[in-house]
């Protein structure tokens, strides 16, 4: 009796120390990481995180992929506000924002842009430009309030005929995430993910591999994943995703996300094109690019350029393109601001 409870107020003890661990990192993440940017009130309590950098000329908006950050844009946006106005931000349920309380889909993520928008006194006109899951709000956006819009970036947007409703068959891969997602919450509260990550990102890797280890040939996938993706980011930025993936609210956010692509896809299936508004759509060199058909049902001038060296992630893997197809849109909406910057 007495051996079983010394082994209960052992785990007790380090449950205690865990907790304390991640709520003391997560206070000093703040103090640190968060000072570039402020936070903007969207009503009910909840703020969203905000990062402008730069002048002139029409705003370039910054959406990232379904669970990524403002981080995602850290260098584009870096080298675009030498010559825009940008703004970048973290949706809610990631980054240093709020916890989401609708549904993640575009309609709702939209209207909470236009909200953070009027709130932090940006105004029109801007740029959209989207990766992947953004690419699908920047096009509600775009349909919600069109003439707040000079012109659109999609990054290789993401395709609703390759998720569920439209392809059932990726319907376990959702749950899949979201199951993932509900025990990363409870890791994360007891410090271990930030343990990971940190050892990850800042540190010899040591510990993640032996914790991917454990986990078996699923654990060393997402590791290897998590390097391959990571890594293409500037190494400044690492210590800051880390300390949003340590975060139980990384997770509880990325969830909702997943769990709101079949929504997504419904919503965004039966979107009407974008009419008046140039689109330059950008997609991988290593997938296959749009059909006709499909470029029509974004827009009705959608022009489609093939990014050759890149993957998914375009603007990690030739951000230049990225930076330049910005920069012909700045260029056109007004021409003095380009000018300016030599």
């Amino acid at each position: 009796m007495y051996y079983l409870l010394s082994i209960s107020g052992l785990v007790a003890a380090l449950v205690a120390a865990g907790f304390l661990y991640q709520c003391l990192g997560s206070y000093y993440d703040r103090l640190r990481y968060t000072a570039g940017g402020r936070w903007i009130s969207i009503g009910d309590g909840r703020r969203l995180y905000l990062l402008e950098k730069g002048s002139g000329g029409p705003t370039v908006l910054f959406e990232a992929g379904i669970a990524a950050t403002n981080l995602n844009w850290f260098h584009i946006q870096e080298v675009v506000s030498r010559f825009a106005a940008t703004a970048s931000y973290d949706r809610a349920g990631l980054g240093w924002s709020s916890p989401s309380r609708t549904a993640r889909t575009p309609r709702n993520i939209a209207a909470e842009l236009h909200e953070l928008l009027n709130g932090a006194g940006i105004k029109p006109p801007y740029i959209l430009v989207g990766h992947s899951f953004g690419g699908l709000v920047m096009r509600r956006f775009a349909l919600l309030y069109p003439e707040e819009v000079t012109s659109i970036v999609l990054v290789d947007p993401m395709r609703c005929e390759e998720w569920p409703p439209l392809d059932p068959a990726k319907q376990a891969m959702l749950d899949r995430g979201t199951r993932l997602s509900n025990y990363a919450i409870t890791i994360a509260r007891l410090g271990l993910a930030r343990l990971a990550v940190t050892s990850l990102l800042c540190r010899s890797g040591r510990i993640a591999e032996r914790l991917a280890g454990a986990a078996g040939n699923g654990g060393k996938h997402v590791l290897g994943r998590i390097k391959g993706e990571v890594g293409k980011m500037p190494k400044e930025v690492w210590p800051i995703v880390a300390a949003h993936w340590s975060r139980p609210g990384f997770y509880a956010g990325m969830r909702s996300h997943v769990e709101a692509v079949p929504d997504t896809v419904r919503e965004m299936q039966d979107a009407e094109p974008i009419r008046g508004i140039p689109v330059l759509l950008l997609t991988p060199g290593k997938s296959s690019p749009l059909s006709a058909d499909c470029l029509q049902r974004i827009g009705d001038n959608v022009q489609q350029m093939i990014a050759p060296e890149s993957a998914h992630w375009i603007h990690l893997d030739e951000p230049q393109l990225v930076i330049d197809s910005i920069r012909e849109f700045v260029m056109t909406a007004a021409p003095e601001a380009i000018a300016a910057t030599g």
